[in-house]
């Protein structure tokens, strides 16, 4: 196992004042599956203060600010795991007093928390076995650690399993949210939940009523951001956790759709999140291609091939606005999402579409979002059975999106205006005035090294001099060069997206 020199550092120092150490939990089970763990949690029977006072003579930074007898030690940036406040990046250790927990009345909290007095009896009290193994590192090269596995947490880390740390109703009893955390377990580490766990949450779902929607909303996301989280929502449902979580995505359970799906409702959402995450698309956009069609169920009209649902993604806005917003999401992400799932249903031919409207759907969505709506209808095109992702209309659509939001070569670039034209030959709005801008647009476009103030009013005066007809055949020439750029730039936009 190959634990940082920091982790090494503060469990050596613990032994040294007399004390057990040991690392545990979660970074444990990662370690043995070859896994670099996203934090690390230290397990000693040494007190708070017995910790910070061994820390302090080590010359670390500490703090300790909760209930729980866990210590937090502040280390300088090696690799950053879990950020502070601060102006330079720190990360934090942390260092809890083997403990027991007494009473779960409200099935979040313990009632109280009282001493351990074994590694094995603090081991006792957490979730999951392949969670409930500790190992402390031996000191010197080449000398094995001790690894302490009290309910077989490492025999099933190799079959697999989630199985709950000793009667899993007492578990769950004690912590309701365990039954989701037990999903995410198996979602992201691609394993099966044991069925007498797996018995247990179905039987107690109800309980995950009393969890605070943030904390559910929480292990939802990392549900979603699972390599296997469309089995992962499939799970849920099939636990009885979902209508607590999502009802509006389990109403789409069996109902069916029309001749342009060959799915229900519930399983092209599953099938668009999957393709979501094979292509690595961000949360947003899974959430989004989760969350597209939720209002189908309740648009539908008719049954059979001709069944319609006529304004579901307006509604489906506004459905999925109050779920993110009862899931406690940030603002920022709730407007986005709502605009991804709003947009979804754009309608794009090739040549039935204007570029008038696509300047309109891109206003509508926001520039910086068109990629994910993009994003989402490939995954809601994969959803329903299709063959390809991408068709030539999409890639005609990424063409003329890109088309439209690049400034059009016009004299509005130019560093100077009409009015400087005329205020440097000192004459009236005229044809001459237009002729000389865009034989300075040509000049420009060629080097735009030229497009400086200075230069051009040089310029100016310097045309000035030349017949009306000498400055239209210049202007003319110009023009021409003009268009030939344009068509060049279309044509190279035109070559990325493979489309004529």
């Amino acid at each position: 196992m190959e634990i940082p020199k920091e982790v090494k550092f503060i469990i050596n120092e613990l032994k040294k004042g007399g004390f057990e150490a040991y690392v545990v939990g979660g970074c444990v089970r990662d370690l043995l599956r070859d896994a670099m763990p996203g934090d690390w949690d230290i397990a000693t029977n040494a007190r708070p203060e017995e910790i910070q006072k061994i820390m302090d003579e080590a010359g670390l930074e500490t703090f300790y600010e909760n209930e729980f007898w866990t210590v937090g030690v502040v280390w300088p940036k090696r690799i950053s795991r879990q950020k502070i406040g601060s102006e330079t990046e720190k990360e934090v250790i942390e260092i809890t007093t083997y403990r027991s927990e007494v009473k779960y009345t409200d099935k979040r909290h313990p009632d109280a928390i009282k001493p351990a007095k074994t590694i094995e009896e603090d081991l006792s009290r957490r979730d999951f076995t392949v969670n409930a193994m500790a190992f402390s590192p031996a000191k010197g090269r080449g000398k094995k650690g001790k690894l302490v596995d009290p309910f077989g947490g490492q025999k099933d880390l190799e079959k697999q399993i989630i199985r709950a740390v000793g009667n899993p109703e007492d578990r769950f009893n004690e912590d309701a949210l365990r039954m989701l955390r037990a999903i995410r377990f198996a979602a992201t580490l691609g394993f099966k939940i044991e069925t007498k766990t797996s018995e247990a949450i179905k039987k107690n779902s109800a309980w995950l009523k009393v969890i605070s929607q943030e904390r559910i909303r929480d292990e939802f996301l990392k549900i979603i951001m699972a390599d296997k989280a469309a089995d992962g929502i499939e799970s849920l449902r099939q636990h009885g956790l979902l209508k607590y979580i999502l009802p509006e995505l389990e109403e789409g359970y069996e109902i069916t759709q029309n001749k342009h799906h060959i799915y229900d409702c519930y399983q092209h959402s599953l099938l668009s999140l999957a393709y979501a995450v094979k292509k690595d698309f961000n949360k947003e956009v899974r959430l989004a291609s989760l969350l597209h069609d939720i209002a189908k169920p309740r648009a539908k009209r008719g049954e059979g091939p001709e069944a319609t649902f006529y304004g579901h993604e307006i509604v489906g806005a506004r459905m999925t606005e109050r779920i993110l917003a009862r899931l406690k999401f940030a603002k920022k992400d709730i407007e986005r999402i709502v605009r991804l799932v709003r947009y979804h249903l754009f309608y794009y031919n090739v040549g039935e579409v204007s570029e008038s409207s696509i300047r309109r759907l891109v206003r509508q969505v926001g520039p910086e979002n068109m990629e994910e709506l993009l994003d989402v209808r490939m995954a809601d095109r994969i959803g329903s059975g299709v063959p390809k992702a991408e068709p030539y209309k999409l890639r005609h659509l990424r063409y003329l999106i890109e088309k439209v939001a690049k400034d059009p070569l016009s004299v509005k670039m130019l560093a100077v205006r009409g009015d400087d034209v005329m205020k440097v030959l000192g004459i009236e709005p005229g044809p001459k005035v237009g002729y000389i801008l865009n034989i300075l647009m040509g000049d420009v476009l060629t080097d735009p090294k030229k497009n400086e103030k200075e230069f051009l009013r040089q310029e100016i005066k310097r045309l000035g001099v030349l017949a009306d007809n000498e400055l239209a055949l210049l202007a003319k020439k110009a023009e021409q060069e003009k268009q030939k750029l344009e068509t060049k730039r279309d044509e190279m936009t035109k070559a990325k997206y493979w489309v004529t």
